[in-house]
């Protein structure tokens, strides 16, 4: 199964949707504190989870033609639509990881500039995980018809 792309990119979509939650968790956890190491590990943490993004990416681009030859005309019509959200905003993704690991660099030489990185980090990785749900939920409606609870949407101008 390792080398079918699309099964790749369902078992490591959890990666960002899941671990970047937790990864923001223990930022917040380390910023409450005070603890400047566990600030870092948080920064640390989002900074990978965030970049595990483009893995995901990847094996999505990789596996879409064949999740499409799979797909009814209704998953056609909302893989396209998962396609077209996961352009338009996986940057966010990699912006949140350059972003996170730019503060924990920049904390060892400037340690002033841990709090407004974590901070800045904090929001980007809101930002990311909204979009990444966005991303999922028409992603994962592609061959469940169980969870079609809205007509397909419209092709992607």
């Amino acid at each position: 199964m390792l080398d079918q792309p699309e099964y790749l990119h369902v078992v490591t979509n959890h990666l960002p949707l899941i671990g970047l939650p937790v990864a923001i968790l223990a930022l917040i956890a380390g910023l409450v504190t005070r603890d400047r190491t566990a600030t870092l590990i948080g920064l640390a943490l989002v900074s990978l989870l965030a970049l595990s993004a483009w893995p995901v990416y990847h094996y999505g681009e990789e596996g879409y033609d064949r999740v499409l030859s799979m797909a009814d005309a209704a998953g056609a019509k909302f893989l396209a639509h998962h396609k077209a959200l996961a352009e338009r905003w996986v940057f966010l993704y990699f912006v949140t990881a350059g972003v996170a690991a730019l503060g924990f660099v920049l904390a060892w030489k400037w340690p002033r500039t841990l709090v407004a990185s974590s901070i800045l980090a904090l929001v980007l990785a809101g930002a990311s995980l909204a979009a990444g749900i966005a991303i999922a939920k028409p992603g994962g409606t592609v061959r469940h018809r169980e969870f079609r609870f809205a007509p397909p949407p419209s092709p992607p101008a």
